[in-house]
């Protein structure tokens, strides 16, 4: 009889076959390890016909008094991203009778508050901090070139990393990315990205390329595919500071994107299709007024604001 470890290594292979992503598979089996740690530990359950509604339950209550880093309780989002991994391998034990189809469903979902988009810079902030990049050196052409892109596309630090030189379309201004479960969507690129893009090609790239040949778009110091871990190094590097209310990651460019965008009367399903989202339920929460334009319109609109005294 074949371990529950040994069926999550089936289970991460025929994921594996469906050609998920590196990324993905690694959450898979981050997400379901933790889950069979649970039943080893807590109910020295190891073979799928010992699992049981009640070990379900004891996991679920176990991430709600899991703390992050900070000793804080983990966001409910994270909390229903494991739970969705866990009850996608449960299911597919399922499909293969290894376990009662109930018992995915004894996983349910937490509710998640829905707060104001965080963590957006304003336009004025990201202008300042682009213009003092040293675009003379090619390391910083290609850190400025990186962060016009993500500015002005939104899209993920794993889609920046993952582009490739074919996938550019000069003619047309897009470019050509990979999301989440390898979907594949086109995405435009604004004026001024797009001549700092062309720029790189031509005269920045082929300095950085060492040796060899490669197709990723954007290379390290070392002439290869840049990584997303070089790309947090490099968003510190140049917008560390730049905002006393943000601290400023490679996401931060998304939210700040779909934010102007929206802000600026973009319609939501046009937003969702930009990003890469599979629902407007995601994007929803940034065409909610941030405090700022509240303050703003309240100056602006009430009558005692015109008033001289």
């Amino acid at each position: 009889m074949s371990t529950l470890r040994e069926l999550l290594d089936e289970y991460i292979g025929y994921r594996r076959g469906l050609n998920y992503s590196p990324r993905s598979l690694d959450e898979y089996f981050y997400d379901c390890g933790g889950f069979l740690g649970h039943l080893e530990g807590r109910f020295q359950v190891s073979t799928a016909p010992e699992l049981r509604r009640h070990h379900i339950f004891s996991y679920q209550k176990s991430l709600g008094a899991r703390r992050n880093s900070r000793g804080m309780p983990l966001h409910a989002r994270t909390v229903n991203k494991n739970l969705s991994g866990v009850r996608n391998f449960l299911e597919h034990l399922a499909s293969r009778g290894h376990v009662l189809r109930s018992l995915p469903e004894a996983l349910v979902p937490v509710k998640e508050p829905s707060f104001l988009p965080l963590g957006a810079l304003a336009h004025g902030e990201t202008r300042r901090a682009l213009a003092k990049i040293n675009i003379s050196a090619p390391e910083g052409y290609r850190d400025r070139t990186i962060l016009e892109i993500l500015y002005s596309t939104g899209i993920r630090a794993s889609e920046l990393s993952g582009l490739d030189t074919g996938g550019v379309d000069y003619g047309n201004a897009t470019l050509t990315v990979f999301g989440k479960g390898r979907k594949q969507r086109m995405v435009p690129v604004g004026r001024t990205a797009m001549r700092f893009l062309e720029t790189y090609m031509r005269a920045v790239r082929p300095f950085l390329l060492r040796s060899g040949q490669t197709e990723a778009l954007f290379l390290n110091n070392s002439g290869t595919r840049l990584r997303r871990y070089t790309l947090g190094l490099i968003v510190h590097r140049h917008f560390a500071g730049a905002s006393p209310d943000v601290n400023v990651t490679p996401h931060t460019f998304r939210r700040s994107c779909a934010t102007e965008l929206i802000r600026s009367d973009a319609n939501l399903y046009h937003v969702k299709e930009l990003l890469g989202h599979e629902t407007l339920g995601t994007v929803r929460h940034y065409a909610k007024l941030t405090i700022t334009d509240l303050k703003r319109t309240h100056a602006r609109c009430h009558p005692r604001e015109k008033d001289g005294c």
